[in-house]
């Protein structure tokens, strides 16, 4: 196992800013369905060495679905809506507004990635016998959000997030 003394709060946004790593985050989220903060945990512990299984997937997913499904994507969604109305909306005072929910929504995919840390780390860590590889941890978080195959853009995205964990490994 890596050194996890990087915290998955410090190692997501250290992540999220490497070169085109926050728009291949989005279109996994746009196009597979895919929960970022889910994603970047996957990526975290394969920066750890940490490889998950499709059974440890499913139930660390688990921990965070209904915090994603009744607060996250609700604050999210509200913020897009936002950005093209209703009326009054948008001009600057609606914009105000859409900047605060935007930080709620930001407070609210942290409390995610915390629950991830701790929960999801002691689920990860707990030995199932299963002789994985950690290039599988990505791919098997977008096939559980998308399904069993994935596409050359989906690919494409996990790519970008591979070498930029690579990346963040060489420093």
């Amino acid at each position: 196992m890596q050194d996890m003394n990087i915290g998955l709060w410090d190692f997501a946004l250290r992540l999220y800013k490497a070169p085109d790593v926050a728009d291949a985050c989005l279109a996994l989220q746009e196009r597979n369905g895919v929960d970022v903060p889910v994603l970047l945990f996957a990526a975290w512990l394969k920066h750890g060495s940490i490889a998950l299984s499709p059974a440890k997937t499913v139930q660390i997913i688990g921990l965070v679905d209904e915090w994603r499904d009744d607060v996250v994507a609700p604050l999210r969604a509200i913020r897009q809506r936002m950005k093209t109305g209703p009326k009054p909306g948008p001009d600057k005072h609606t914009e105000t507004l859409r900047e605060a929910v935007k930080a709620a929504e930001l407070s609210a995919e942290r409390i995610e990635l915390m629950e991830l840390e701790t929960a999801g780390l002691a689920l990860a860590t707990i030995s199932d016998d299963s002789n994985r590889s950690t290039d599988e941890n990505l791919p098997l978080v977008v096939r559980y959000y998308h399904g069993s195959t994935l596409d050359s853009e989906a690919r494409k995205s996990i790519a970008i997030v591979e070498r930029a964990i690579e990346q963040i490994l060489s420093k």
